[in-house]
């Protein structure tokens, strides 16, 4: 019987070893411990205030390692941002803002320089690759019927779609989606966390993405890391979202029911960690 080679391993994109975290001199979370490879949307998720959006600062390396190790496309955490597609947390756009969506993608490829960029103003064949690659990404993300649009005429969708787009621009391995689903409705919320997870695959991208409500994003996930009471879970969402996991993360009863279609739905939790309510803070 031929005996199989092994296939080589993946080389994560992210990894955190017994990572720990500080703000202002106090500890927010220690002992995570995650790895992220090309093509896996993995979720971080928990109530306000537990330092998800630090866990990202930390991976741009905005934030201090205070403990273990942090690797972030082979190299310490900041050292290869320009490789990183990063979508901070979302703001509405002012209805009457007049820049295009078309404008606003086209941003993510030379947004370094100073104002929107004129249309047709690159000569030659830089100003081809610019426009097609622009009208790539937003073919991709599904907004080609209205990025001609000014921006502030777009629904909440479709300007995170856009964003998306302006964050794939310049063809990251690492894509980083701070809390995209807030302010959504539900029907956007799935939406978008579909087009994320078709992204992921299609265009071979790490995702990482915080999130504050489990349960529009869950089914689409590889992997998820639960912080909350400064510890942390870390899995597949089958292991991590349990009855008895987020009970002892939250310190208070949480169901995990199941709907007709298979998919997990979180029940009862918190708005906050059960300490910060019991204390007030």
């Amino acid at each position: 019987m031929p005996v199989q080679a092994d296939l080589p391993q993946q080389r994560p994109v992210i990894e955190l070893r017994r990572a720990a975290a500080a703000v202002g001199g106090r500890r927010i979370w220690s002992e995570v411990s995650l790895s992220v490879t090309a093509g896996e949307f993995v979720a971080v998720l928990g109530p306000n205030g537990v330092g998800k959006s630090t866990l990202l600062k930390m991976v741009l390396g905005l934030v201090p390692v205070t403990e273990g190790q942090v690797t972030v496309l082979g190299g310490r955490p900041g050292q290869r941002n320009k490789r990183i597609g990063y979508l901070p947390q979302r703001r509405a756009f002012d209805p009457a803002t007049r820049v295009r969506g078309v404008d606003i993608v086209r941003l993510g490829l030379d947004g370094d320089r100073w104002g929107v960029p004129v249309p047709g103003w690159v000569p030659g064949s830089r100003g081809r690759q610019i426009t097609r690659r622009v009208d790539e990404v937003i073919e991709l993300v599904g907004a080609t019927s209205y990025a001609g649009r000014p921006i502030g005429q777009c629904s909440g969708g479709e300007q995170q779609r856009l964003l998306i787009a302006q964050a794939l621009a310049r063809r990251p391995e690492l894509l980083i989606l701070d809390e995209p689903l807030d302010g959504l409705d539900v029907t956007n919320q799935a939406s978008v966390s579909a087009l994320i997870r078709e992204v992921s695959r299609s265009q071979q991208v790490a995702v990482i993405l915080v999130a504050h409500d489990v349960n529009p994003v869950l089914s689409y996930l590889d992997q998820v890391i639960y912080l909350a009471h400064g510890g942390a879970v870390m899995g597949p969402p089958a292991d991590v979202i349990t009855a008895a996991t987020l009970t002892m993360l939250y310190g208070t009863p949480i169901d995990v029911l199941t709907d007709r279609a298979g998919r997990l739905v979180v029940v009862g939790q918190p708005d906050a960690p059960a300490e910060h309510r019991l204390s007030g803070r």
